[in-house]
């Protein structure tokens, strides 16, 4: 069970799910219209050393198989993708990835002079992206900036120590994030980016419902997740926490929110029928974005 200030690194708790997350973009790389190019996936798999996730990525036929085929990364890597490059043509220079886990986006992404992309997480996933970057001499396409902070922690005071300035426009990013949060650590995560955020900065972030498909796979985990040996029910956060996209209109920032099938429709890749609990789950995240007005 999740506890205060409990930690991880790439094949543990939480940070195992940014490794399967890493599978499902190189799983996607190989499609014949993939959505995204991520050439560094693979290798963040392949260097965990991890059997499971590296037998995944292996093998087509128990890819197929697997919770996580259904689509949803494809869509949502894409989604936030085009969030940052969006905003970087609109003269953002200034981008915060927030538990960036195994996300690769400054290597991958053609960025614009003068951009500087800070990723945000635990020290043990930092070390060991860097490590497998490093191995095959990969060179951002921006200047990055580790910012090694657990978001429980004051996160801010890392993230201006390591060069952030909250007097510009700046991209944010909280992919794949909040469920692992409790509430009241979610609220004061986006009361921290409003404080931090200039007019004209942006923030997306996606978020599963929890409601009778959660407990569905409560009651299916043992079953259900075997193809991945993660028991997300033990690692996602149902406590009552603020609507993300309501309170931020309330601050001056202007919202949308998109379903995974309104997603689905935009990029012109119907999401696969979740064939069990996790499935129908991840099918019905919702996605936010929104700018600051004032």
């Amino acid at each position: 069970m999740r506890s205060e200030g409990d930690t991880w690194d790439v094949v543990s708790r939480v940070g195992r799910t940014a490794l399967f997350v890493a599978a499902s973009r190189a799983a996607e790389s190989k499609q014949a219209d993939a959505l995204i190019q991520d050439e560094f996936a693979a290798l963040f798999v392949e260097g965990s050393g991890d059997p499971d996730t590296i037998r995944l990525i292996n093998d087509p036929e128990l890819w197929a198989q697997s919770s996580l085929s259904t689509g949803f990364i494809g869509l949502r890597s894409k989604f936030f993708d085009d969030h940052f490059l969006a905003a970087a043509g609109n003269g953002v220079r200034q981008a915060v990835i927030l538990a960036a886990g195994l996300d690769a986006r400054a290597y991958r992404l053609d960025w614009p002079l003068g951009m500087v992309v800070f990723e945000i997480d635990q020290l043990k996933v930092l070390e060991f992206k860097r490590e497998v970057l490093t191995d095959v001499d990969a060179t951002p396409k921006a200047d990055r900036q580790d910012v090694v902070v657990d978001l429980r922690e004051d996160w801010p005071s890392a993230l201006i120590d390591a060069g952030f300035d909250p007097d510009v426009p700046t991209v944010w990013s909280a992919e794949g994030l909040l469920m692992y949060l409790p509430g009241a650590a979610q609220d004061a995560l986006f009361a921290r980016i409003d404080e931090l955020s200039a007019p004209g900065s942006r923030m997306a972030s996606d978020a599963v419902e929890i409601g009778d498909d959660f407990r569905m796979l409560a009651e299916q985990q043992a079953q259900q997740l075997r193809d991945t040996q993660v028991d997300l029910t033990e690692l996602f956060y149902t406590d009552d926490r603020l609507d993300p996209a309501e309170w931020l209109t309330a601050q001056g920032w202007r919202a949308a929110i998109a379903s995974s099938d309104e997603l689905a429709e935009r990029y012109g890749r119907p999401l696969t029928a979740g064939r069990d609990a996790l499935g129908q789950l991840v099918n019905k995240i919702k996605y936010l974005s929104a700018v600051k007005q004032s």
